[in-house]
């Protein structure tokens, strides 16, 4: 089956909007986050954008939002990131040994995954996983970053589906 065919099917079950908050305790202390994650088909592929407010301790509030697009690969169930354009214009991935972030994802079964890898300048890695579960009131979402192979984090809180 051609990747772009198995595309169509897997992504449309997760389209749409999705928010949620979660509480976490990270290095000792309670940690509260609000959550959002938006997903939709493309022509080429899909997209994901998913937004993350911290709430510190000290009152500061930290906003991050990421918005990538994706590919199907040669591999059924496989996407590639498409977050630059080579010298012919095509979208391609980023390369982790250059510092940058190496992102792909995949479906298997309900859950769809995004993984990001990152390696330093002396070679140590880390990789974050975002693993969205399909439920009946919208994504179970576990997020948990790994260095050198050892849990740093863990984050887990229910996306309710907004439309």
């Amino acid at each position: 089956m051609l990747p772009g065919l198995v595309l169509a099917g897997e992504i449309e079950r997760f389209e749409g909007e999705y928010a949620g908050s979660a509480e976490f305790v990270y290095q000792g202390e309670v940690q509260q986050r609000d959550m959002s994650t938006r997903i939709e088909a493309t022509k080429n592929g899909f997209v994901i954008t998913w937004t993350s407010v911290s709430y510190k301790s000290d009152g500061r509030i930290k906003e991050k939002t990421y918005t990538i697009e994706f590919t199907p690969s040669a591999r059924e169930h496989i996407y590639k990131s498409a977050m630059k354009s080579n010298l012919f214009g095509k979208a391609i991935p980023l390369d982790p040994l250059q510092g940058e972030p190496f992102v792909w994802a995949r479906v298997d079964g309900e859950t769809f995954t995004v993984y990001s890898l990152f390696i330093n300048e002396v070679g140590d890695y880390e990789i974050q996983e975002y693993h969205r579960t399909l439920v009946e009131e919208g994504l179970d979402l576990r997020f948990q970053r790994v260095h050198n192979g050892v849990p740093q984090k863990e984050i887990r809180t229910l996306l309710k589906r907004m439309n």
